[in-house]
């Protein structure tokens, strides 16, 4: 008689990790290609950060529902339900012929990405037991800082080798092999059944996209009396969703009760400002290396890769750690080092900096981003029980993806208004190649500016993280992986 047996919580993992590390590269990806695709496709800066936050946007507001989704479902079947749309838009990006149709395809490829993110955090929630976790998530959250750090260094290859448009066109066999791997070592867990509140889908969706619109359309429209309204408008939706989450006596798309949980609140609230900083960096960062210091996408993207490495290097050494300090002890030195890393890279953005002297504080970012990724993940899941994994993964990645949302909006509001501050709104029309005398120095001097957004919002994640209390003592229910997996409902 043949016995069955399912894949170990490793080698799930594993699996889980290359479709993950391909979505999360596409957060990041495009910001060393934006000054080509502005040249190509003939468009300023105010709508090439869309490209970007078309993507983020529509990732972030449906992974409310999509974790939840994963509950009901099951984890696996949402995962490659959301690969293949994933798979399908990155090739509609790569065939794009207009900013417009770039633009729309990003969104789509968003929503893909929505449907599989929460689904490997619960997953890891489910699978491995609260002593293990630190070390599972050490590898999650591994994934997750590289990926948003390699993806310009992949992007930087492929626009100087073949052209912007095989940033996406790559993820089409990458799609492929995640997909088969998915098929075969992620196990089917047991479901759980939901409700779903479409009043609260569509207040939560509609006011984070009023929000974003209007602070990214804000320096475009000179901050005119209908972008403060479409704001206002999008912050009393967002209350409003609030408001009724609370008095959803069934079941909210937001269990608040969730914040009851000190060190998910505080976790999630740091990974917010977290979002805000790594896309609020990234944009100014390019733009100097491309048009102020005349690097090629491959040169710029280059730069940033011993941030990506120590990153690499260190995530999993810490992912352990974490599991023997005090919660509080690893991120509040992560935040601290990425804020002062930012602020240190601003400083050094001149003309004429040497090369070595950008190095140090992007090694500075590289060891702080590996106390940050897999700690935060970590600590929020410690007491989540397994019926809340799903929303409780999708509320934690919505908080980092409102940030990346946040972030890509307000640095593409920011820079266009410093740049105009400096006297070349020239820029804006979408000039390639160095640029030369007064204009250079004018130029990075407004970007420099611009990263003080950054480095300031990470005040948030070392304030949250300090208020972090200890690990709750009693063990969490774990779904077992291997011979007993039908004792404990995996089919």
């Amino acid at each position: 008689m043949a016995i069955r047996t399912e894949p170990g919580p490793w080698a799930t993992l594993g699996a889980l990790c290359v479709g993950f590390f391909m979505i999360l590269v596409d957060m990041t990806i495009v910001a060393v290609a934006n000054p080509t695709i502005m040249n190509e496709l003939h468009t300023g800066l105010s709508t090439v950060v869309w490209v970007t936050s078309s993507y983020l946007l529509a990732y972030a507001v449906p992974l409310l529902v999509t974790g939840r989704l994963g509950d009901q479902f099951g984890p696996k079947n949402v995962y490659l339900i959301g690969l293949t749309i994933f798979t399908f838009a990155s090739l509609a990006c790569g065939l794009s012929t207009s900013i417009t149709m770039l633009i729309l395809a990003r969104g789509v490829q968003g929503i893909g990405a929505a449907l599989m993110t929460p689904q490997t955090m619960a997953v890891i929630t489910r699978i491995f037991p609260p002593d293990k976790r630190g070390a599972a998530m050490g590898a999650w959250g591994s994934i997750a800082g590289v990926a948003s750090l390699v993806g310009p260094i992949i992007g930087g290859v492929l626009v100087d080798g073949l052209g912007w448009k095989w940033i996406f066109l790559v993820n089409v066999p990458l799609g492929v092999i995640a997909f088969v791997l998915a098929v075969i070592f992620m196990p089917s867990l047991q479901t759980h059944r939901h409700r779903f509140d479409l009043l609260s889908v569509a207040l939560s969706m509609a006011g984070m996209f009023l929000v974003v619109f209007g602070i990214q359309q804000g320096n475009t429209e000179h901050w005119s009396g209908r972008i403060w309204l479409c704001i206002a408008a999008g912050l009393a939706l967002l209350a409003g969703f609030v408001v009724y989450q609370s008095r959803n006596s069934l079941e909210p798309l937001v269990p608040l009760s969730l914040f009851r949980d000190r060190n998910f609140a505080l976790s999630t609230l740091a990974m917010t400002a977290m979002g805000v900083a790594t896309t609020g960096m990234m944009l100014p960062g390019y733009f100097y290396l491309e048009n102020v210091r005349g690097y090629s996408p491959t040169g710029a993207a280059t730069v940033w890769v011993l941030m990506a490495f120590l990153t690499a290097l260190f995530s999993p050494i810490v992912g352990r750690l974490v599991d023997r300090v005090h919660p509080r002890a690893v991120p509040v030195a992560g935040f601290a080092g990425f804020a002062v890393g930012i602020a240190w890279f601003g400083f050094a953005m001149k003309p004429d900096t040497p090369l070595w002297q950008l190095l140090l504080p992007l090694a500075c970012m590289g060891l702080a981003n590996a106390c940050i990724w897999s700690p935060l993940a970590a600590i929020a899941t410690y007491g989540l029980p397994p019926q809340q994994a799903g929303v409780g993964a999708g509320v934690y990645n919505t908080a980092r993806q409102v940030g990346l949302v946040l972030g890509s909006a307000g640095i593409g509001a920011l820079i266009p208004a410093r740049l105009a501050a400096h006297g070349i709104p020239s820029v804006e029309a979408g000039a390639s190649g160095p640029l030369l005398g007064p204009v250079q120095h004018a130029f990075s001097t407004a970007l420099a500016q611009s990263m003080v957004l950054p480095s300031a919002i990470l005040v948030i994640g070392i304030v949250s993280c300090l208020l972090l209390g200890a690990r709750p003592q009693a063990p969490v229910e774990v779904v077992p992986i291997g011979e007993n997996s039908d004792a404990a409902g995996i089919h």
